[in-house]
C-alpha cells in the first residue's frame, strides 16, 4: 500500500482533499489533481462575501452562493449515491456529489474563503458549523444547505448521553471525516459489485483502525466473493470471535460451515 497515503491517514492534521484524491488513486487506479472548476468555486466564494465586514453576514452571503447562486444544492435521494459521486472531478462537474465528499468539499471552500468552519455530529447525520463569533454560529444540513434552528437542536441533542445543556459540540476530526468517506464509498461499490476497489476501501479503513471486527467482515465477505475462501474464513471467524451477539454472528457461523476450501484462489 501507498506509504505516503497511510502516512496521511494516520496524520490529523492532513489536508483533506490532498488525502482525498490519495484515496481515489489508491481505489481507482488513476492519478487526479484538484480541478480548475473547484478553483473557479473558490474564487467565485471569495468574490461573494469579500466586501462583507459583518460575521453572520459574511456566512449568509456564503450559503446563499453555494446553494442558490451555484446551485450547490441536491434533493435527498431516494437510492444511494454511485461511485462517481464519491470521485472528485466528476463530482464536481456535475455538481452531484456524495453527502461525504460534499462535507469535505464545503468545509474546503469555507476554509478557503477565510470562514472558520468544522463538521460536527448533530443526531443522527454530520452537519457543517460555521463559527461567525465567541456566541454565535451557523451549522447546516450540507445536502440542502436548510440551517437547523436552536429548538430543534436542543431536541436533536437529547439523543445524545448527558445533560443537554451541557454537551460540547466538538468539531469531528480529519481522520474521522476520511473515515466517513471510506465507508461509504466502501459501501456504494459493494452496491456496484466493485469488489476489488470496495476491497482496497476496506484495507484503508483497516489502515486508520486495526482489527476493526465490522471492517473484517466486510473484508471476509469480498474475500469470499472474490473467490479467496481460506481468507474470507479468517476474517469471518475474527468477527464471530468478536461479535458473538451480532445477529450477522450467527448467519456467518452457518456458513462458516458449509464453506468450501479445497478451491482455494489466491489473489
Amino acid at each position: 500500500m501507498n506509504l505516503l497515503l497511510l502516512s496521511e491517514l494516520a496524520n490529523d492534521q492532513v489536508n483533506l482533499l490532498k488525502a482525498l484524491l490519495l484515496i481515489e488513486e489508491h481505489v481507482f487506479g488513476k492519478k487526479t489533481s484538484l480541478t480548475n472548476q473547484f478553483e473557479r468555486l473558490v474564487e467565485h466564494c471569495q468574490q461573494a462575501i469579500e466586501r462583507e465586514q459583518d460575521p453572520l453576514i459574511k456566512v449568509q452571503c456564503f450559503l446563499e452562493n453555494m446553494f442558490v447562486n451555484l446551485l450547490f444544492i441536491e434533493q435527498v435521494q431516494q437510492k444511494p449515491h454511485g461511485s462517481e459521486c464519491y470521485q472528485l472531478a466528476p463530482a464536481l462537474a456535475q455538481l452531484t456529489m456524495a453527502p461525504a465528499l460534499k462535507i469535505i468539499v464545503m468545509q474546503e471552500l469555507a476554509q478557503r474563503c477565510g470562514l472558520s468552519c468544522d463538521v460536527v455530529f448533530i443526531p443522527k447525520m454530520l452537519m457543517m458549523r460555521v463559527i461567525c463569533d465567541e456566541d454565535y454560529a451557523v451549522i447546516f444540513e450540507p445536502i440542502t444547505g436548510e440551517p437547523i434552528d436552536w429548538h430543534t437542536l436542543d431536541q436533536r441533542l437529547t439523543d445524545l448521553d448527558g445533560d443537554p445543556e451541557s454537551i460540547s459540540l466538538d468539531g469531528e476530526s480529519n481522520t474521522v471525516l476520511l473515515r466517513n468517506y471510506l465507508l461509504n464509498l466502501k459501501n456504494a461499490l459493494i452496491n456496484e459489485q466493485k469488489f476489488q476497489q470496495a476491497l482496497r476501501c476496506v484495507d484503508l479503513l483497516l489502515a486508520i483502525k486495526p482489527n476493526d471486527p465490522i471492517e473484517r467482515r466486510d473484508r471476509g465477505f469480498l474475500f469470499y466473493q472474490l473467490d479467496c475462501f481460506k481468507v474470507a474464513c479468517d476474517d469471518y471467524r475474527y468477527f464471530v470471535e468478536q461479535c458473538p451477539e451480532d445477529p450477522a454472528a450467527q448467519l456467518l457461523k452457518i456458513q462458516l460451515d458449509n464453506i468450501q476450501l479445497d478451491n482455494t484462489v489466491l489473489h
